[in-house]
């Protein structure tokens, strides 16, 4: 069982890994969507909550997704099946910051930018990664960007943040994004 949790974790790191040349290559990317929808289910095995984020050892790690969805059907393609540390990945999409209710990893989409003080508003005090991809996510307060440039998306990481929502990221996810303030 230990071995299968590790070859699980080593398969993880690796795809993380290639998704990480693949973007940094002078190829386009074959959809950006499909391509970010990875590194949002990917987020959920380098980031670490609290107990407390969740309401029992069995509640699903939940990918949120505010306003306009530009994934289509490939967030949930990306997760479908998917579990872990025993707990199942399940989307839910919100059109407000009210309706955020028990959110592990929340995507805000560019529709949302024009109330981002709002949604930071609602998720603060809460263990939610916050991913963002308009410019200037990070440094309004958000956790991660995935940002398109030239043909890639750039993962752009501020670790104060998610330090500051009790969260723990890999060393692994570090080692592959752009550090911000």
């Amino acid at each position: 069982m230990e071995l299968l949790k590790r070859t699980k974790l080593a398969a993880a790191g690796v795809l993380l890994a290639t998704l990480m040349i693949s973007a940094l290559s002078a190829a386009p990317p074959p959809n950006e969507y499909a391509l970010k929808s990875v590194f949002l289910y990917n987020f959920c095995r380098f980031i670490d909550w609290p107990d407390v984020a969740f309401g029992s050892p069995n509640d699903p790690i939940v990918i949120g997704v505010l306003g306009e969805d530009p994934f289509g059907p490939l967030l949930d393609e990306a997760v479908q099946g998917e579990t872990f540390r025993g707990r199942t990945i399940r989307i839910e999409h919100y059109r407000t910051p009210r309706e955020i209710a028990r959110c592990h990893l929340l995507f805000v989409g560019a529709s949302e930018m024009g109330r981002i003080n709002e949604i930071f508003s609602a998720v603060a005090g809460k263990s939610i990664v916050t991913v963002g991809e308009t410019p200037g996510f990070v440094e309004r307060g958000g956790m991660i960007a995935l940002a398109a440039d030239r043909n890639r998306v750039r993962l752009l990481i501020n670790p104060g943040t998610l330090r500051a929502a009790r969260l723990d990221v890999s060393s692994k996810l570090l080692r592959v994004a752009e550090i911000t303030h």
